[in-house]
Parts: structure tokens; sequence; C-alpha cells
């Protein structure tokens, strides 16, 4: 069989020396290079800076994509990407004329370039994530043009169609907005960090260090499978990616040693899925997350902390209990790796973890600053094996396989948010968001926790269709500021909203991360959905938990409360799983379900 990684990609030869994959590697380099300037380039104009991270990301959503285009659909691929490069590049050169409009397109050639931006922003999307995010994105397009003709409240008073265009195409209202320079400035030196971590040995250390601390306890597989989601995650940000990396090594160890396939898929579903909610990185949600609160990253770590650990617990939890269902052992003793090669390899993510984590808590440094220096040092490993044994070709195989990567998903994010953007965009200058929070304050009656049920129900809808990041940013856009005016602190509303976004990779009918694992362990998807959603149990309950008992998002001001709720609610969360996992009498079952969520409930902290 032909091998058609990456790496192997990288290694071939090419001919003649300007080959598109030639062009596609240096394009790679260039995109790495420039986000990664941007760390310490000083103060650009966002008209600049942001247009030419789409100038970056467009070769890689229409022409380097994982299987190109033939005949006339390439064609028009080149003339998509042709006709965004002119557009960015016509923003980019005209600046500072255009700062003087005051967002009022003027000229022909300026509603052309602004029709031109907005169907390419949509069109990036639908080739990303497939139509819900474009077609939300129309939607709110069309009530910013017709909306004035809509009876009652739900209409809006008009704007010109110059403003209009032009807010969203040559201010910072629309696509060149703030979402777009957190994509461009934070969040992708942190999915280059992830992939230079990748390229590495960093997955194998990963494993390693996870095998060694819970490969000899009980379940010993399931818990190795946890805790390195749980680190690889955070990085990678992608429940998908998670499943495909970890779950290709965790997936055949729990198969093999008598595990019933459907739940080894579960187990590798969910811990792969709460690599997102994990900090450091929580993917790229901490920093949409830092952007529209206008707050430290520093707290929103902290906050987000204790109950990503609460998550983890309930899934180790599960883990054990069905462990005791099923009779399920610990690792074989051959299995587990000896202290000298586990000693190498946690080297390859403990050196820029350490880094990274050094930089944001001592020195004062920004987020992009630390993950800029811990991609510096991760680069710098990639030199070495397992063996730590050094070797040029192997360095420039990786670092072109680390670019590569990195250049197509800082392209995938930016296409989300770009699209994001525009729904952004139209919310502020129609009032819709103001509206729909008055729609929901009147559903729920201005009780929070009715608030509370409509927000996660259409944070699941949503994010069944757009991944976890663009579900955020749309559901705190239209309900966040009910959540707020009902009275949840903006930190806890937002948090809440995240954590419901992630639900459907878990949850039905959807659930991504089900049938991904469920197809790599070869088990009925529904089977999996079900074992997912009682070893996830975490994810539905935690949310409402620390509202409940708001100290746990307190960790750092008042540290030993949100300690104590943090046990509270670990304490209910174990009593939880084991009445849903146990294997007792019903009626036993229900009443530790019922007991755990009284002891997580009541008493808030």
């Amino acid at each position: 069989m032909t091998d058609t990684s990456p790496a192997a990609a990288a290694a071939a030869p090419r001919h003649p020396f300007l080959s598109l994959h030639s062009v596609m590697v240096l394009l790679a380099f260039a995109s790495v290079a420039y986000h990664l300037w941007l760390v310490t380039a000083g103060l650009i104009p966002h008209l600049v800076s942001r247009p030419l991270h789409i100038i970056a990301v467009l070769p890689f959503v229409f022409i380097f994509t994982a299987q190109p285009a033939t005949g006339w659909r390439r064609v028009v691929d080149v003339a998509l990407c042709a006709f965004g490069l002119a557009a960015c590049i016509y923003v980019l050169v005209q600046y500072e004329v255009l700062d003087e409009q005051y967002g009022r397109l003027r000229g022909t050639m300026q509603f052309v370039v602004a029709w031109g931006l907005i169907l390419l922003a949509l069109e990036m999307a639908r080739r990303q994530v497939k139509w819900a995010m474009p077609s939300t994105a129309a939607l709110a397009l069309l009530y910013g043009l017709f909306g004035q003709y809509l009876p009652g409240e739900l209409g809006h008073a008009g704007i010109p169609l110059a403003s209009f265009l032009g807010t969203l195409t040559i201010t910072e209202g629309g696509l060149w907005g703030s979402l777009t320079g957190t994509s461009a400035e934070v969040v992708a030196v942190f999915v280059i960090l992830g992939a230079v971590i990748g390229a590495g040995e960093g997955g194998q250390g990963f494993m390693a260090a996870s095998i060694a601390l819970a490969g000899r306890l009980r379940a010993g597989a399931a818990k190795v499978s946890v805790l390195s989601s749980a680190l690889f995650g955070s990085i990678s940000g992608s429940a998908s990616a998670n499943v495909a990396s970890t779950g290709a090594i965790t997936l055949p160890t729990m198969k093999r040693l008598g595990y019933p396939p459907a739940l080894a898929a579960a187990v590798e579903a969910v811990a792969s899925s709460g690599g997102q909610i994990m900090p450091p990185v929580m993917g790229a949600g901490a920093f949409i997350m830092v952007e529209l609160l206008r707050t430290t990253y520093n707290e929103i770590l902290m906050a987000a902390l204790l109950p990503a650990v609460l998550f983890f617990w309930g899934v180790w939890a599960g883990c054990d209990l069905y462990g005791r269902r099923y009779g399920l052992e610990p690792m074989r003793a051959e299995d587990i790796p000896p202290f000298a090669r586990v000693a190498k390899l946690v080297l390859f993510f403990l050196v820029p973890f350490g880094l990274l984590l050094g930089i944001l808590f001592l020195s004062g440094n920004t987020p992009q600053y630390a993950g800029a220096a811990a991609t510096g040092a991760s680069a710098a490993l990639l030199l070495f094996n397992d063996k730590l044994r050094p070797s040029l070709t192997r360095w420039a195989s990786r670092l072109v396989e680390a670019a590569v990567n990195a250049a197509r998903q800082i392209a995938t994010i930016a296409a989300i948010i770009l699209c994001a953007g525009l729904i952004i965009g139209v919310l502020n200058m129609t009032g819709l968001g103001v509206k729909i929070t008055s729609l929901i304050l009147g559903l729920s009656g201005g009780n929070l926790w009715g608030a509370l049920l409509l927000t996660g129900l259409a944070c699941l809808i949503l994010g069944m269709e757009v991944p976890t990041t663009a579900a955020y940013v749309i559901c705190v856009a239209v309900a966040g500021p009910a959540l707020m005016e009902i009275g949840l602190p903006p930190l806890q509303a937002h948090l809440f909203i995240f954590w419901f976004a992630l639900l459907s990779t878990i949850t039905p009918p959807v659930c991504g991360a089900v049938f991904i694992a469920a197809g790599m362990a070869g088990a009925p998807w529904l089977k999996v959905a079900w074992h997912a959603m009682t070893l996830g149990v975490g994810l539905y309950i935690v949310p409402l938990a620390f509202v409940a008992n708001p100290s746990l998002t307190a960790l750092g001001s008042t540290p030993w409360l949100a300690l104590a709720a943090c046990v509270k609610i670990g304490i209910g969360v174990w009593m939880v799983s084991r009445g849903l996992i146990h294997r007792e009498a019903m009626t036993v079952r229900a009443l530790w379900v019922a007991a755990g969520m009284v002891v997580i409930f009541a008493f808030g902290i």
C-alpha cells in the first residue's frame, strides 16, 4: 500500500524544483513565519494585519486542500483564491483611505470588493464546515438587508446599503473585527505550537507518561486514554483530531485487553472531547473568550481549571465503574514502557509545556509570546528521535510536516471566525442580539434556570452543525446578554455556553467524536453514544454545577472555597456516575443519581 502520510509526502522527491508541492511548502512556511512575526511586530494597522492573515490562509482553503479539485472545479478554486487575494490586497493597500470613509462605501470598485469579500467568507466557511455556518450568516445578512420590512419588534429601522456593506468589509465591525484579530494574533500561534509538537515525539510523550501513571490501575488502558487525551486535547483543540491520533494507539490496546468495542470507543470519544475545555490552551476557545470578555488570559485559565478537572474526574470514575462491571484488568507489564524511556519521551512535551506555563505565570508576557517561545523549543526538539539521537534530515522533514499541518489548521479556524465576524457585525448593527435577549427573557419568565435551559438547548442544536468555537461565538452573542441580565456573571455565562457548545460531540444525533471512534473500533454508534453520555455525564452536570456553586470558578480569588466546591461536586458526580453505570436494581440506581444531584446542587458554595 502506498504511504500517503504528510511525512512521506514531504520526503518524496518532487520535480521540477518549483512544483505545486514546493509552492505549498513555501507558502506554509510563509504563513507560519508571518503569524509568529506578529507576536513581536508591535502596532500594525488592523486593516493591514488582518487582511494579511486571510491572504495567508486563502491558498490552503481553495488550492492546497487534502483532496484538490480537478477539471473545471479546479479553475473555479483558482479564480476564487485569486479574487480573494486581490480584494484583501486592495483593503490593506487602501487602508488609510478606507479609514477616512467611516464605514461607507464609495464607488463601484468598493461595492464589488465588498460583495466579493462577503460571498468569499461564506464560501470559505462552507468549504471548511459545510452548510450550517454560512447558512446562519446568510440569514443574518438577509435580516440586515431586509429586516426593516418585518412587522413589529423583530424589524429594524433600516441601514443604507453603502453603510451596511462598508461596516462589514472596510472597517473593524465585521470581517476585520476583533475575532479575526484574535485568530491572526493568538489562535494561530497555538495552532502552530500544536502542529510542531504533533510532528515530533510529543504524542508518544503524552502516551508514555499516561501509561506510566495509569496503566497499572483497574481499567488501566481506559484511564490512559483519559490522561493522554486531556494532555493532547488541550493543545489540539479538536475532538476529531484527538480521537484520530490518540485513538490509533488506545483503541487497539483496549480491544486487545478484552474491552467491549463500544466501551473502548466511548472512552476515547469522551476523553478526546474534554480536551477543548482543559487549560492551558482549551483549543481556540480561551483566547476568543479573553477577547470577548476583555479580561486576562490568567483569569480565564483559573476559572476554567477546576470545572475541567471535574469533567475528567467524572470520566475517570466512569472508567473505574465500568472496569468493575466488566472485570477490566490493568495493562500487561510488557505494555508499560520502562522508566528510562518514559523519562526521555516526557521531555518532548514537558519542555514546551513548562516553558509555556512559566512565561504565562512568571514573566507577565502575553499568551501569544509564551506560545511562540514554546513553539521555538518544540521546533528544536524535532531534531531528536525517541532515543534522543539528532538527525538534520528528519528535522527538515518534520518541520515541513508541521508547517503544512499548521497552515491548514490556521485556514480552517480563520474561515470559521471570518464567517462568524459577519454574524456578529449584523447583530451589532441591527440590534438583533438585543431582540433575541428579550425573547429568551420572555420565554424563561426571567427565571435563570429557564434561561439556562433555553440557552443550553440552542448551544446543543447549533453545535451539531458547526464546530464548538463557532457555536460558542454565535450563542454567546445572542444568548449571553440574556443570562447576564438575569444575574449570571459574564465569565460564568461564557463558560456555560462554551461547555454546552461542546455537548454535540457526544450527544446524538450528530456526535462527531462518537462516529469517528465507533468507526475506528468497529462498534455500533448508538451503543457507543450511550456509553459516552454515561461516561461524560460531567459535561451535562458541571456547567449547571458552577452556576449553583459560583465559588468553583473563583480559584484565583477564593481558592479554599473553590476547592471545597470542587470536592463537593466531585462526590456528587461520582454518585451520579455510580447510579448510571453500576449494575444494581433500578430503584437503587435512581437513588444514587438523586442523591448525587442533591449533593451537587443543594447548599451551593
